[in-house]
């Protein structure tokens, strides 16, 4: 099995590989291709082709959750395909949700919902496969649906909002949800951003696949954006589930992904766009 990060805010030493503020990983197994996240779509298409990657070849397209750098690349994608493909996800992706910027006294209200609507996307293929809750979606391949927000120190970014009756509310992101891939080597847990908690997300998951060891955790872990006392409450308590590698992405932060760094040393690794990770399968 191999895994390609195609979209990612920083970039691996490989020719004409450009980077984003999003995230895209190509999994590759059994021979087939399932793309999970989609970037802005200002890199997607380029990275696959300098990685030798070919999208229209790809079987299935996951979403991890409703927001424009994970889903931007969507509609390029589909465009590459001839006929349909599924498209897993929660149906809360569709969510219009908003960003809060404070200026001084001042809020401003930035639109990061997916760019594109449902409508344009079923007509150029995608057939939205809609989950809830944990479903193995290919052998071996699950996506955790809805994870239960029950870690006290994991809350919720408060810039991320949504418009309700007028006003604005806090937006708790339900339609969060990761991959699980098994394989000879352990668990390999993909993250989009990981907005319900990496505590939560690895707890809901050992619960449902239960006496699995924990190979590989990927992607975004959103420690970037939350306070001092969180990152090192999530630090320490990641500790505990044995993890044999940890690749960082995305919306981790180079604060946090330093601190990930000291404490886990050689486990630790920088998944950035134009990273190839093989795995047992």
């Amino acid at each position: 099995m191999r895994l390609t990060i195609l979209s990612e805010n920083s970039v691996s030493p490989a020719p004409d590989i450009i980077g984003e503020h999003g995230f895209s990983v190509l999994i590759e197994r059994d021979h087939n291709l399932f793309l999970f996240d989609t970037g802005q779509g200002n890199c997607l298409v380029n990275n696959a082709a300098c990685l030798k990657k070919d999208l229209r070849l790809v079987n299935g397209i996951i979403l991890s959750h409703g927001h424009f750098d994970h889903t931007g690349g969507l509609r390029q994608v589909l465009a590459l395909r001839s006929g349909p493909v599924p498209v897993y996800c929660h149906p809360g992706v569709f969510t219009e949700r908003f960003a809060q910027i404070k200026t001084g006294n001042t809020h401003t209200y930035r639109n990061i919902s997916m760019p594109h609507p449902r409508t344009e996307l079923e007509a150029l293929g995608a057939r939205f496969v809609l989950n809830t809750a944990f479903t193995e979606i290919a052998p071996g391949m699950y996506l955790t649906g809805e994870v239960p927000r029950e870690t006290l120190f994991e809350k919720n970014d408060p810039r991320l909002v949504i418009l309700q009756e007028g006003a604005y509310v806090p937006d708790t992101i339900p339609d969060d949800q990761s991959l699980v891939l098994s394989t000879a080597q352990g668990l390999v847990v993909v993250l989009g951003c990981a907005h319900a908690g990496i505590i939560n997300t690895l707890t809901h998951i050992a619960n449902h696949l239960p006496g699995q060891s924990l190979h590989m955790v990927i992607g975004g872990t959103h420690l970037g954006y939350l306070d001092k006392q969180q990152v090192a409450d999530t630090i320490a308590q990641f500790k505990s589930f044995s993890i044999e590698r940890i690749g960082v992405s995305h919306c981790t932060g180079l604060a946090a992904a330093c601190q990930l760094k000291q404490v886990f040393g050689d486990r630790f690794f920088f998944a950035t766009a134009g990273s190839e990770i093989i795995i047992s399968a």
